[in-house]
């Protein structure tokens, strides 16, 4: 089976034809199964065997538990890697080492090296996808770096690539309705297909609750995996200072921390990061210092981040319809009733009109519809979301265009809020670097 495009030549890639390479492979395509992503592992010496850490699956919170725990990790004196989809600007995103990306010169390096590996995978099982080969390349270059590893599940949990790996501890954040082309139509679906990443003799930590919380505790009974849950061996209270995050206490099993900083923003941070807590102490005997100034350290772009002021710019790349409720009510909480004008975009897997419907419980007082041009034609178009809003609505291309617009319907007292898609975010965060 031969790959697409043609596999390159050893030290031939720039690092534009290597994202091409991989690109091409099906970015917006779906083979789910472990099966190849473990052959690649296996013939690479397995290297995954080697290194511990936390593999998360969840509906939302993925990425921000994640980042929360790598850095306490970090902060405890580990060399952590970290592994968290999607990317925002650069694909070098998804391959950290102690907070900073793998750079381009070594992202081409891995994949000329990984090669050979592909091509033999691929003549037996067929070509690897994107997700699976970016999940090997990670593997490869991290597990000599590093000694504990922080691993984000692309999609679901029992068919993602990252699946093929056992890393000790398991995060399930929670489960909400979101990709049910692939996952199923219901809840109790979706629960079965994250809670697939609890392996024998794990230990789990999760926010779920009610039907979902019931199968993952199934799940880790199933898997003799010992279960710590929010709101039952693990407690959070915490206090909202506003733009500048939260003040919060997380106790648990043998641990109690207390007037924490976290730098996040939104009312279901504090739940992340005690989730995140939880999980350090159960990978290592963390100190109080590590815990705290892992927290206070904690960055996560794209996540009611706000990168300008008069207007205040703010991104969020929540893009399903419980990931922007909960980020619209807490941007309300924040703003009160200043007037708010939004820019969104959403790709056509999607149902339009369950995230406009999400969109509008922000009260937006405008929104400017406009397709990022990084989805590569895979975004409903503005003129049709537009249509589906109704007033209020206005179309823009491209996103810059966008941005400029409702910055001048916002005028320098009010707030933007980019949104509805992680490539639109990542678009306008571009344009600030």
């Amino acid at each position: 089976m031969r790959l697409r495009p043609s596999a390159p030549e050893r030290g031939a890639l720039t690092y534009q034809e290597a994202l091409d390479f991989i690109s091409g492979q099906g970015r917006f395509a779906m083979k789910l199964g472990t099966e190849r992503t473990r052959a690649i592992l296996d013939r690479m010496g397995a290297p995954d065997r080697l290194v511990r850490g936390a593999l998360i699956a969840g509906t939302n919170g993925k990425g921000s538990t994640g980042a929360c725990l790598a850095a306490i990790l970090r902060a405890a004196g580990h060399r952590v890697g970290f592994m968290p989809k999607p990317h925002l600007i650069s694909y070098t995103e998804r391959i950290e080492i102690d907070g900073s990306p793998i750079s381009e010169d070594e992202f081409v390096r891995t994949l000329e090296e990984l090669m050979p590996t592909i091509e033999a995978v691929a003549s037996a099982m067929g070509p690897p996808t994107e997700f699976e080969m970016l999940t090997a390349m990670a593997l490869l270059y991290l597990a000599p770096r590093i000694d504990r590893l922080v691993c984000e599940v692309g999609l679901g949990g029992r068919l993602d690539a990252t699946n093929a790996l056992d890393l000790g501890v398991a995060i399930i954040t929670n489960v909400d309705l979101d990709h049910q082309k692939y996952l199923g139509n219901t809840i109790a679906d979706i629960a079965r297909e994250k809670a697939a990443i609890i392996k024998r003799g794990n230990r789990v930590v999760t926010g779920c609750e009610g039907e979902a919380l019931e199968i993952v505790q199934a799940q880790a009974a199933d898997e003799s995996a010992a279960l710590w849950r929010l709101g039952h061996e693990i407690k959070v209270e915490s206090t909202s200072r506003g733009w500048d995050g939260h003040v919060l206490s997380v106790t648990g099993p043998g641990f109690a921390h207390r007037d924490l900083r976290l730098g996040l923003v939104g009312d279901y941070q504090p739940s992340n990061a005690a989730l995140a807590v939880a999980a350090a102490h159960l990978l290592d005997d963390v100190s109080e210092d590590a815990i705290r100034k892992g927290l206070a350290s904690t960055r996560w772009p794209g996540r009611l981040q706000v990168i300008a002021e008069r207007p205040r710019v703010i991104l969020d790349g929540g893009h399903n319809p419980a990931a922007m409720v909960k980020a619209g009510a807490a941007l309300r909480r924040l703003i009160g009733s200043e007037k708010l004008v939004a820019v969104f975009a959403m790709l056509s897997e999607r149902n339009p009109v369950q995230l406009l419907a999400a969109l509008r419980t922000m009260s937006p007082d405008g929104v400017v519809f406009t397709e990022p041009a990084s989805a590569q034609g895979h975004a409903i178009g503005p003129e049709r979301l537009a249509s589906l809003y109704g007033a209020g609505a206005h179309v823009a291309r491209p996103a810059s265009a966008a941005l400029d617009q409702a910055r001048g319907l916002a005028g320098a007292s009010g707030n933007v809020l980019v949104c509805g898609s992680l490539y639109l975010v990542g678009e306008v965060l571009a344009l600030t670097d």
